[in-house]
C-alpha cells in the first residue's frame, strides 16, 4: 500500500492553483469537470501519480468558502534551503505565518505557510 493523494476542498480553485503551482512549485497533474455534480476535481504534485503521492483541490462550484475545523493538522514538505524557500514563496505572493526556526521541544528546523483558503502547509529542513 502506499498513499495516493490527500483532499482539500478549496473555494477558489484557481486561486489554488496558482498558489500550489506558482508559489509551492508543483505542478498541474489532472483536472476534471463534473457539471452534473457542480464540481471540478485538480491533481496537484511534484512528480507522476503512478510514483508520488498528489494533493487533489476539490472545488465545489457552489462553495467559496469552508470552515477549516479543529482536527486539520497541516501538510508537510521537506526542503533543502528553508530560508531561500521562505524567500521565494513571499516574493510570489505566498503568506510565511510561521518564519524558519527549531520546532518547540526539538532541533528540527520548520516554517509553515498558509494556502488561500487557510490550510497550513509546514516546511522541515531537509538535510544540512
Amino acid at each position: 500500500m502506499r498513499i495516493l493523494h490527500t483532499m482539500l476542498r478549496v473555494g477558489d480553485l484557481d486561486k489554488s492553483l496558482d498558489f500550489y503551482t506558482r508559489v509551492l512549485g508543483m505542478q498541474l497533474l489532472r483536472r476534471k469537470d463534473y457539471p452534473d455534480g457542480k464540481f471540478t476535481l485538480a491533481f496537484v504534485g511534484y512528480g507522476p501519480e503512478d510514483t508520488h503521492p498528489a494533493l487533489e483541490l476539490t472545488h465545489n462550484w457552489d462553495t467559496s468558502k469552508y470552515e477549516l475545523g479543529n482536527a486539520y493538522g497541516h501538510i508537510a514538505l521537506g526542503v533543502k534551503d528553508i530560508h531561500a524557500t521562505c524567500d521565494t514563496i513571499r516574493q510570489a505572493g505566498g503568506k510565511v505565518v510561521r518564519e524558519p526556526g527549531p520546532m518547540k521541544h526539538g532541533t528540527t528546523v520548520i516554517a509553515f505557510v498558509e494556502d488561500p483558503d487557510g490550510y497550513r502547509v509546514e516546511l522541515i529542513q531537509q538535510g544540512s
